[in-house]
């Protein structure tokens, strides 16, 4: 009796072979995508509770070297220290500090805030937030930029609330 068909030769098996570790990686490729689905995207994002260094570690004016790392200023005034987040009201861009112009300037809108973080020219609807600041037990300031104070268009400030400032 005859076979049917080609004859079973040893490039036939190569052939067969290299199909199937072809499918067998696409099928593995799309059970390993489907497993990851199920788990988290977790972000691993800075904390948004931080120290900052001593009251007396500032002078009076705007101080910049946290911006890239936190966004934030730290801002001393005669009394009074506080924290502006570095985030713009009218589209959440992050406003460059001018120090010649003694102003906060937004590159993409052209939104301007004086040395306090309120708006006085652009788009902006309202002053930029400040983060909440306390002093820690080892007299450090402590930062929290999850809670913040703002001072809604129209409504009261809250800038002289517990928190959004320290007394120096």
């Amino acid at each position: 009796m005859a076979t049917a068909g080609p004859a079973d030769t040893d490039v036939d098996r190569k052939r067969r072979r290299l199909v199937w570790i072809g499918v067998i990686a696409f099928l593995s490729t799309w059970l390993l995508a489907f497993f990851r689905f199920f788990l988290p995207r977790t972000l691993f994002e800075p904390s948004t509770v931080f120290k900052i260094g001593y009251p007396s570690d500032y002078g009076l004016g705007v101080d910049t070297k946290f911006q890239q790392k936190y966004r934030i200023w730290v801002d001393r005034v005669p009394g009074r220290i506080f924290v502006i987040y570095a985030k713009c009201t009218h589209l959440g861009c992050t406003p460059d500090w001018k120090p010649s112009e003694n102003k906060f300037k937004c590159p993409c809108h052209g939104s301007g805030y004086d040395s306090e973080g309120v708006n006085f020219e652009g788009p902006a609807p309202r002053p930029m937030d400040r983060a909440h600041v306390e002093v820690a037990p080892d007299g450090q300031i402590l930062v929290d930029t999850s809670r913040l104070y703002q001072w809604p268009k129209g409504q009261a400030s809250h800038f002289d609330d517990p928190g959004a400032f320290l007394s120096v």
